[in-house]
């Protein structure tokens, strides 16, 4: 009796966790379930234990380089960066770190463009682990629902602060808008400086990469095109 007691409270749990929340939003679980991956394994690690192994291999990294961990200002160096690693720069890979998204009914019955520009995005090149420093530009036509203005910008945070490649991140902030908001209508533009292109290789300082994604009006009307792209001024 016990055990069927315990097998029902967890089918009760996932029923619960698929289930939207009360005021009718989707968890956190159905929104990453609908934005296209970043490539990862669930190694079943708490972030502590990821921040004690990557002290460790960072150790490693820094001896091999022939650095010295007895100087004071390397000494903590490892566990500084493993720290930074997990809690900040790579917390978009802890999906309890996904910002609390708050839309509301359209009852203004609002149907034009709305637009987030100049949104800061700060990534790390997945292929070099060098930072992608750039300027993202958000906008999407509502159907019944609209968001939060800052909520735009910490969805660009979030799926930022994972190892990316520009592209994917582009799609993956579509990708999660347009399941939130039930609309069609998403478009996002990326210009940044790509720190892989600027330290190593080439070593070019002043070229950028801009990727988009529209969808919808963005990508079928001329002039919802051209409008959203107006907008889409680069800072560099």
């Amino acid at each position: 009796m016990a055990k069927t007691t315990k097998k029902t409270s967890k089918k009760a749990a996932k029923n619960k966790e698929d289930a939207l929340l009360s005021d009718g939003s989707p968890t956190v679980k159905q929104i990453l379930e609908n934005v296209r991956p970043t490539p990862m394994v669930h190694n079943g690690l708490t972030n502590e234990e990821k921040i004690d192994r990557i002290t460790e291999k960072f150790t490693d990294i820094m001896q091999t380089l022939g650095l010295d961990l007895e100087d004071d200002s390397l000494r903590e160096t490892p566990r500084r960066v493993a720290k930074m690693y997990v809690n900040e720069v790579f917390g978009g890979l802890d999906p309890k770190k996904f910002p609390k998204m708050t839309v509301i009914e359209n009852k203004m019955n609002y149907d034009q463009m709305i637009v987030v520009q100049n949104i800061g995005c700060l990534s790390f090149c997945e292929h070099h682990f060098l930072p992608i420093d750039g300027f993202a530009t958000v906008a999407y036509i509502p159907n019944k629902k609209v968001i939060g203005l800052s909520k735009i910008n910490r969805i660009v945070q979030y799926f930022s602060r994972r190892p990316q490649v520009q592209e994917r991140l582009t799609k993956q902030i579509v990708d999660c808008l347009q399941y939130i908001l039930g609309t069609e209508h998403v478009a996002v533009h990326i210009n940044a400086k790509h720190y892989c292109v600027m330290m190593r290789g080439i070593e070019d300082t002043s070229s950028t990469t801009s990727t988009a994604d529209l969808r919808g009006h963005f990508k079928t009307r001329m002039e919802t095109r051209e409008e959203f792209l107006q907008h889409c001024r680069t800072k560099f």
